[in-house]
């Protein structure tokens, strides 16, 4: 499976040629990080290292790009043979998809010849950035709604197909349980979920039969949408139409309301339930969702099994992007700083260390050289060597997992969906203070 290697800003190809002219070929060393976060956000979830990896071990110039960079007369033709034999063949350290991370923590860093590591920018900030922070929202739908059923409900509305198919892989990865888009459930492996839409129901003359029809044509999949007229008179039809299943051996797995006041909707719907004696069939939700809206069902005790989270969870509509930055860190030999206001970097390669309270929770972190050994566990584990995996590719369960531990060491006031008062604790080691003040003192910054 080869990855185009055109997938990228011109100005990582101009690099390139630069380098290539010039004889640069040592080694580099760029991390990636998120320099602050939205003012929506307490902490971030990393994700999207395996669509990373994947693109490192394939990226490939084929005939038909070569051919267009000759089109464009910008590119020496050398230059443009000798890219079409770069394979990536550096290392890899990266915080494993599920790590709860804070500002200026990388999460992944890059060890490679410097044309092959600056090649690789702009896809893997794409790629990182992008899974992070649609892991991240979904993150705080699985706290806001603890132990319900959460569905990813937003291809319609993502940003393209690409995009649609990574958010269902990333919210599944820190907690929902499945999605509604089936080429994501064929291509990762998870759960799909899915009901009917107004349409079928508007199809036919009537909603019993549109709901018998439906079970009909269904009968391991029976959730039936109530909202399309009447949600309250349309319960009345489904009690009907349990009746006349329950003598074929249908049975009705839940109700599924889309629009209206869904507390006071779900409250009442489930009293007529239960006074006709379903008490099994369940209540499940959706309509422009987020985890405020789902804190505030929670919170009212609606009885709701199940949530469908769409278009305000694929867009990250309150936080759609992060500011995400791939610096250069060490050239050759040398720690490497950039100092533009507002976009300092702190030199060399490093590693983050996370200590824990006697209560188990994160406690706070250093930024550390990467070849110190302090107190607390190394977040940046090798993922890549030589261009070749260290192991097998993460399973979204344990992905999972990792996501569910960490969220449970998180100290309450970054669980919450507010702000918090203060920023997670960020220390810098003795050593790399010292790195950074002999840094500006090489480059004539120190005063």
């Amino acid at each position: 499976m080869s990855v185009p290697l055109l997938l990228t800003d011109l100005y990582q190809l101009t690099m390139l040629q630069g380098y290539w002219h010039e004889g640069l070929a040592g080694e580099a060393v760029f991390e990636l990080f998120v320099r602050k976060l939205p003012t929506e956000r307490n902490f971030l979830v990393a994700a999207g290292l395996e669509q990373a990896l994947e693109y490192l071990e394939h990226l490939v110039l084929t005939d038909e790009e070569a051919d267009y960079l000759r089109s464009t007369g910008l590119f020496d033709d050398r230059f443009i043979d000798w890219l079409g034999e770069i394979c990536f063949q550096g290392d890899v350290d990266a915080m494993p998809e599920g790590t709860v991370f804070f500002p200026n923590e990388p999460i992944l860093r890059v060890t490679a010849p410097i044309h092959q590591a600056q090649l690789v920018e702009t896809r893997l900030i794409n790629l990182l950035q992008f899974q992070t922070m649609i892991a991240s929202k979904a993150a705080r739908c699985v706290l806001a709604a603890p132990g319900r059923t959460l569905v990813e409900f937003g291809l319609r509305r993502a940003h393209g197909a690409e995009a649609g198919l990574m958010a269902a892989r990333a919210t599944c990865a820190v907690g929902f349980t499945g999605t509604s888009n089936v080429l994501a459930g064929q291509r990762y492996g998870l759960p799909i979920f899915g009901t009917m839409a107004h349409s079928y129901v508007m199809a036919h003359d009537n909603e019993l039969d549109a709901f018998l029809s439906f079970a009909r044509s269904q009968p391991n999949n029976v959730v039936l949408l109530i909202d399309t007229y009447d949600t309250l008179l349309a319960v009345a039809k489904v009690i009907e139409a349990a009746r006349i299943l329950e003598r074929e051996g249908i049975r009705i797995r839940a109700v599924r309301i889309d629009a209206g006041d869904l507390g006071e909707l779900a409250k009442e719907v489930r009293r007529r339930l239960d006074a006709a004696g379903l008490e099994s069939i369940g209540i499940f939700v959706s309509g422009d969702l987020d985890e405020w809206k789902l804190r505030s069902l929670t919170q009212q005790e609606a009885p709701i099994g199940g949530f469908g989270v769409g278009t305000r969870l694929v867009t990250s509509h309150d936080a759609p992007y992060l500011n995400c930055a791939y610096k250069l860190e060490e050239y050759a030999g040398l720690a490497r700083r950039k100092v533009s206001p507002g976009k300092q970097t702190y030199p060399g390669r490093k590693q983050v260390f996370r200590r824990y309270g006697d209560d188990g929770k994160m406690a706070g972190d250093t930024l550390a050289v990467a070849d110190e050994e302090l107190p607390g566990e190394p977040l940046l584990v090798p993922v890549m060597r030589a261009g070749k995996r260290v192991g097998p590719a993460e399973s979204l369960e344990v992905i999972r997992r990792r996501t569910r531990e960490q969220l449970d060491r998180l100290p309450e006031a970054y669980r919450r969906l507010e702000p918090a008062a203060q920023s997670f604790p960020l220390a810098l080691s003795d050593r790399l203070q010292a790195l950074i003040a002999e840094t500006d003192r090489r480059l004539g910054l120190a005063r």
